[in-house]
């Protein structure tokens, strides 16, 4: 089968959920709403809460659809193999920036991606403070509410290039040494711990470039289409565009355009 969808529908059902389950525990958090998936890595009752809200109204808007949540996901890695079969495949971060939400303070986000045979369909990134949803298709562009994004034009100055560089806890080490050896060649941005946030604001033209070396699909299958859309250019750094199914590249870039790609690539990975 090949997925359609209405992409307002699925945004209004995100911003139900993010305004019913998310924000009423937004500060208010008691202490034993919040536990260690494993070291560092934070979830809530609301994350909990709203996955179990998305997962089944996603599931009933497009019949024969499956769905990777991450909190499922976290408790059932197997769960991960539904993203090889060919039925259209909702993933869903309930909360990126779960950390920055249970301290009350930063950004925060919930990140839905529809995907069929490793191709993403369709994005929506939700901003719950503000009520604003980005949405991208497949071919259709990327819009926040009814403005059309676009990816900030490449500086004439490559050390103009002002990104994010997620690089050194996860992936390669040594990748992850040299980058931060060569930070200085570029101008390199405060990181906003929440992937929702720099993809919004690499879409939006805020940011030339972020580099990651997390790469699970919810958060970034929204985010790489939603900048796809925009204009950008994406690929690991060992080479090949996005795939939602690939965990274990070395990196993934993003930058306005193939060009601006490999220039960053030469200034802060190349060995």
């Amino acid at each position: 089968m090949t997925a359609t969808i209405d992409i307002e529908a699925v945004g209004q059902l995100i911003a139900e959920v993010a305004a019913e389950e998310i924000m009423p525990r937004y500060a208010r958090l008691a202490e034993g709403d919040v536990r260690e998936k494993g070291p560092g890595d934070l979830v809530t009752v609301a994350d909990i809460a709203a996955e179990q809200r998305l997962a089944p109204a996603l599931s009933q808007l497009l019949p024969g659809s499956v769905v990777i949540g991450e909190e499922d996901a976290a408790a059932d890695p197997s769960v991960m193999r539904r993203l090889d079969a060919s039925d259209p495949v909702w993933v869903i971060d309930p909360i990126d920036g779960t950390a920055n939400f249970a301290q009350a303070r930063g950004d925060f986000g919930v990140m839905v991606a529809l995907i069929q045979r490793a191709e993403i369909l369709a994005a929506w990134i939700h901003d719950p403070r503000d009520g604003r949803t980005a949405t991208a298709t497949r071919g259709g562009g990327a819009w926040l509410d009814k403005q059309r994004l676009s990816v900030a034009a490449p500086p004439a100055d490559p050390a103009a290039f002002s990104g994010t560089l997620l690089a050194g806890v996860f992936g390669d080490r040594e990748i992850g040494r040299r980058v931060h050896q060569r930070r200085e060649r570029v101008h390199a941005l405060r990181s906003l711990r929440c992937a929702a946030a720099e993809y919004l604001r690499l879409a939006s033209g805020g940011a030339h470039f972020v580099l990651f070396t997390k790469l699970m699909p919810w958060d970034h299958a929204a985010g790489v289409l939603l900048h796809r859309e925009a204009g950008g250019y994406n690929a690991y750094l060992d080479g090949g565009g996005y795939v939602p199914g690939r965990l274990t590249a070395p990196g993934l870039m993003l930058a306005p355009d193939e060009a601006s790609w490999h220039q960053l690539y030469d200034r802060l990975v190349r060995p």
